[in-house]
């Protein structure tokens, strides 16, 4: 359906399960995919699992929390392919800690990685973005509607959606810029709240299930792809229902 040839994908946090499925993609599309992540071990093997040739496939180490990672990320991702066309910003943080028990470096840790590093990442990758390229920023249901447990992560997300928005104005018309807020997504991170509350979320979901990494990849390459060309600074949700926005 799409064409990804002589394109190339920057992803952070590029070790999860919806980032995998998003590099799945737009390798099997024929993009390069420069694979971030601070598992610097476990993104290299996933580099090579994807592409054993070495040629379309780079993992890099990169703490999302640092604006020196990212700015020396982008610049590999330069220097091995010479441009970027596409950035996706993967990587988050999400612990159980209520308001009254989270320490300041909780708080910070959590807006650090799921908020700051956002900015670091788009920030850095400006300059080296091709005309007509596509930024999407990973942000999450929490950041709409709040969540129990995960007041600094629901705030972060809450950051980014706007962020993307602003983001959008200042890039266009050159670059397009949108938002994904996934759900409840099956996956590692999600585990722990449906062993509290799974079959309360699910009766409370009109889909009757969790949703899938890939069905969250699908559509951040459709919002990447020529197919969304006047689509900028939009949030569009993947939660079979459970948070339908106004």
């Amino acid at each position: 359906m799409f064409d990804f040839s002589q394109k190339t994908l920057f992803l952070t946090g590029a070790n999860g399960s919806i980032s995998r499925a998003i590099a799945r993609i737009f390798f099997g599309l024929g993009a390069n995919c420069v694979l971030t992540d601070l598992d610097e071990a476990g993104i290299q093997t996933f580099a090579n699992e994807l592409d054993p040739s070495g040629e379309r496939a780079l993992g890099l180490r990169q703490d999302a929390a640092s604006s020196a990672d990212a700015e020396n990320a982008v610049a590999l991702a330069r220097d091995r392919f010479g441009k970027v066309d596409f950035v996706v910003t993967g990587a988050g943080l999400y612990r159980d800690q209520m308001i009254a028990d989270m320490t300041d470096e909780q708080w910070r840790q959590s807006i650090d990685i799921n908020l700051s590093g956002v900015f670091y990442t788009c920030r850095a990758a400006i300059p080296v973005l091709a005309d007509g390229g596509a930024i999407v920023n990973i942000a999450s249901m929490a950041g709409h509607r709040g969540s129990y447990k995960h007041a600094h992560y629901a705030a972060a997300k809450g950051g980014v959606l706007t962020f993307s928005r602003s983001l959008a104005l200042e890039l266009a018309p050159r670059i397009r810029v949108n938002a994904v807020s996934p759900g409840l997504i099956e996956g590692p991170m999600v585990q722990p709240l449906l062993d509290a509350r799974g079959p309360e979320l699910m009766a409370q979901t009109p889909l009757k299930r969790l949703g899938t990494p890939e069905e969250v990849a699908r559509l951040v390459t459709f919002l990447c792809s020529d197919w969304a060309s006047f689509i900028t600074g939009e949030t569009v949700h993947v939660n079979g229902g459970l948070y339908i926005a106004s």
